[in-house]
């Protein structure tokens, strides 16, 4: 089975897919990312490759026979993709050269062009999970695609609150909350030429870190050459900087967020970013999303974010002097 599903009192759509639970378990001894399984080239440096399980497709099946004139479904079409890092089945993103990070994000740029050519396509979401604490059960460094036939409701949210803002301001909503964040300075992790990296006012978890184009942009495509090659490198410094907060490899969920396609123009009010959601706490304590979170989406940070902007930058000092 493979649908959507409407839910009337989110006004948002789920995806059904329960094929994706007869998932085998891959062999300890055999990766199909790595070269020599014949999933893949023997020689690649970063690859595309299309999800064997996908939850979207585009030639969905018909959805089952279970609507009526109240709950609605819609065929489950879309794209899911993976995105190889690295051919180096226990790499690191950490541990890859400029040069490797600038063809990745080359890459990234490539797959959200092409899903975004497809007019069914209305959102592209380019993330990474990373770690066993979020489900991750491949080691080898790699991160996904999907395009969406809707646009989902956290983006929706933000649309409209970004229109809402640019309609009463004349300006863009994340410009001007980055220029705050840039005055009152306490929660800015690091900065380069073209991105800045801090914990949101507001942010949800512990370490949750936001990077922002300084200049901008409502795509990852809208990058120029320069800025492209200097994201996929803080891209680097963010996973660098986890990674030294607690001397393991930091598990995390990051989201690119991009502007809708074939949904409108949001060129003006919508500004691309990536948010961080990092699982821990603390060393060995995990942040669970519990009732609070899960029910009622009331969120409760359990620390101070001018304090862990400080954990953060102590740790982004010391992933830059090894």
């Amino acid at each position: 089975m493979a649908e959507l599903r409407w839910n009337p009192m989110t006004k948002d759509w789920v995806m059904i897919a329960s094929h994706r639970q007869n998932r085998p378990q891959m062999p300890k001894n055999w990766c199909p990312f790595c070269p020599g399984s014949g999933k893949v080239p023997d020689s690649y440096d970063v690859l595309k490759y299309d999800n064997d399980f996908p939850a979207l497709s585009v030639t969905p099946p018909q959805p089952d026979d279970v609507a009526n004139g109240f709950f609605k479904t819609a065929p489950a079409y879309g794209k899911c993709e993976v995105v190889l890092y690295s051919p180096e089945h226990n790499g690191k993103l950490t541990d890859l050269s400029g040069e490797h990070l600038k063809k990745l994000a080359e890459l990234w740029t490539e797959r959200f062009n092409a899903l975004s050519a497809d007019e069914n396509i209305k959102y592209v979401f380019i993330f990474e999970n990373r770690g066993e604490v979020v489900g991750v059960t491949m080691p080898h460094p790699h991160g996904q695609i999907y395009g969406y036939s809707f646009i989902p409701k956290k983006i929706a949210l933000e649309i409209d609150s970004a229109a809402e803002y640019y309609d009463e301001n004349g300006r863009c909503l994340f410009c001007d909350m980055l220029d705050n964040e840039r005055e009152f300075g306490k929660r800015i992790i690091f900065e380069n030429e073209h991105f800045t990296v801090f914990l949101p006012f507001f942010t949800e978890y512990p370490y949750g870190v936001y990077i922002m184009p300084r200049r901008h942009v409502p795509t990852i495509a809208a990058l120029n050459d320069d800025e492209r090659a200097a994201f996929a490198v803080t891209v680097k410094d963010v996973v660098g900087m986890l990674d030294s907060l607690f001397d393991y490899s930091f598990p995390y969920m990051m989201c690119m967020h991009n502007a809708p396609v074939n949904s409108g123009n949001f060129d003006e009010n919508y500004h691309f970013h990536i948010e961080f959601f990092p699982p821990m706490r603390s060393a060995d304590k995990q942040k669970f999303n519990a009732s609070s979170e899960t029910g009622v989406w009331a969120h409760c940070n359990p620390t101070c974010p001018e304090a862990t902007s400080e954990e953060l930058r102590a740790a982004f000092a010391k992933f830059k002097s090894k």
